[in-house]
């Protein structure tokens, strides 16, 4: 139901400039993260990357339960609360003063993400009418947030090299409060639109699963597979995930339909937005501390060396956009992770002394080609054929796949290249003047063990998907729910 409106212009701005907000965030943060180890102390890679594991777990954990709140208690409501939340979590993730500190702050930032995304994107839908009108709107939206991506990673290199780090939090306050007063203007109250019951046991179990699980693989990196914490942790992961598939199967209005699983294209969709997000998180991971600790890269010429990645996604992007109507998606999702295993390839040679132009730059760009393919083609495949009500729930998967994908990958990798680092300086014999090669070592097995998660994801969209040529239908509900998956995607 589309509401009348008295000034649309100002509230998309509105909600427009809180959905920049929070993919500003996404990737303002890689930049610093030198900086924010030097600082705060960090000890080793694996404690880091929670840092960004933190945020993109909780964001992604908590999507479908901020989407199901939003329709109990009115869109703007929780839009208001999310970002109410995002901006006092980003105060005090500047004033942080230890490690644990941060990452606990950055949760919450992601619990206001999770809270303010999905009544944002709703709030859009209500304002716009179905048709060429929504569809422009969605067309900004998804240009915002490839924008916000791409300014986060300028951003975070001037404020981190001329400021201090912790303005990369500090600037989301003002931006916050203007939002909150501006949207209690422009922005419609809207009606709750179902009395439903929310699925809390749901998002508890599911979220606690996937903490369990990543706080697992963190640790493995440190005291070993072996250690009780690891085996507890994995053992408590297990058993949520079991938990959650029960109280799915038995709650009225669960917070996922799991019989929605059923459809080959939603299953494997939701396994490549799952899979190849987890390269993703490491390239800009590893590349951000290599180009800055091994290279000596100030942090604005590490924003610089990214752009180039997220401005090739927007061209690849809006190319096919125009003619993916005319083509079967299938060979080409079968073909863009293919690119991506390319890329990941190409920066297994990097060495300790690397030139951008030829050592660092093809790689990004074969990563930024296949990605885009990827993500664009899957959001079509997925939605495509299901009813309006199950798109929203379809798009919510693949944002939250994207998250969680992402931040377990991330962990994934940073067990990897912790044991190949630790590996090299055991037969090093501790010899620090070696620590530069043996952090590249690392950093090569994580490109490597990348490539792999790529792969897989050829294999699920040759073996899983089914897929034909799409019709104008289709392509017509896949402009809806473009925006709304593409804009949780980090470095997009």
């Amino acid at each position: 139901m589309v509401e009348k409106v008295k000034h649309r212009g100002l509230a998309m701005a509105v909600l427009a400039a809180a959905q920049f907000m929070v993919i500003l965030d996404a990737t303002i943060v890689n930049v610093a993260l030198p900086a924010i180890q030097k600082a705060l102390g960090f000890t080793t890679e694996s404690q880091l990357q929670w840092v960004i594991t933190a945020y993109a777990l909780i964001f992604g954990g908590f999507l479908l339960l901020g989407g199901r709140l939003a329709d109990l208690f009115g869109r703007r409501k929780l839009f208001l609360a999310g970002v109410a939340l995002f901006s006092v979590a980003s105060l005090l993730g500047g004033v942080a003063q230890d490690p644990t500190q941060l990452i606990v702050f950055r949760a919450l930032q992601g619990l206001g993400g999770a809270l303010l995304a999905p009544s944002a994107l709703s709030l859009v839908l209500t304002i716009f009418k179905e048709g060429p009108e929504r569809n422009k709107a969605l067309g900004i939206w998804s240009m915002i947030s490839a924008g916000g991506a791409a300014v986060g990673l300028m951003l975070g290199g001037l404020l981190t090299q001329y400021a201090d780090w912790r303005w990369i939090f500090f600037i989301n306050v003002p931006i916050g409060i203007m939002v909150l007063f501006s949207a209690m203007k422009y922005v419609p109250v809207g009606a709750p639109i179902t009395k439903h019951r929310v699925d809390f046991m749901g998002a508890l179990t599911i979220t606690g699963s996937l903490m369990s699980l990543v706080y697992a693989l963190a640790k493995a990196a440190e005291y070993g597979w072996g250690s009780a914490v690891t085996i507890w942790m994995l053992v408590l992961s297990a058993v949520l995930m079991v938990a959650f598939v029960i109280n799915e199967m038995k709650v009225r209005y669960p917070l996922i339909k799991l019989s929605i699983f059923k459809r080959r294209n939603v299953s494997g969709g939701s396994l490549i937005m799952l899979l190849l997000p987890a390269a993703m998180f490491g390239m800009f991971f590893y590349l951000s501390i290599y180009m800055q600790t091994i290279l000596h890269y100030s942090p604005t010429k590490t924003g610089a060396a990214n752009l180039p990645f997220t401005v090739v996604i927007v061209i690849v992007a809006a190319i096919l956009s125009k003619h993916i109507a005319r083509i079967n998606p299938k060979p080409l999702l079968v073909a863009a992770p293919l690119f991506v295993v390319a890329g990941l390839l190409y920066f297994y040679r990097l060495p300790v002394n690397a030139s951008y132009l030829t050592d660092i730059l093809p790689g990004t760009l074969l990563m930024a080609i296949g990605m885009a393919i990827t993500f664009v083609t899957t959001t079509m495949v997925t939605t495509s054929g299901v009813s309006h009500e199950d798109s929203g729930l379809i798009s919510g998967l693949l944002n939250t796949g994207q998250q969680i994908g992402g931040a377990i990958g991330l962990a994934v990798l940073t067990v990897i290249s912790t044991a190949a680092t630790k590996a090299f300086m055991t037969d090093a014999h501790g010899d620090m003047s070696k620590l530069p090669e043996g952090l590249v070592h690392g950093f090569h097995h994580g490109f490597i063990a990348a490539a792999g998660f790529a792969i897989i994801t050829s294999l699920v969209a040759l073996f899983v998907l089914k897929t034909h040529k799409p019709t104008k239908t289709d392509m017509n509900r896949e402009a809806e729910t473009e925006a709304e998956s593409m804009a949780a995607i980090p470095g997009v």
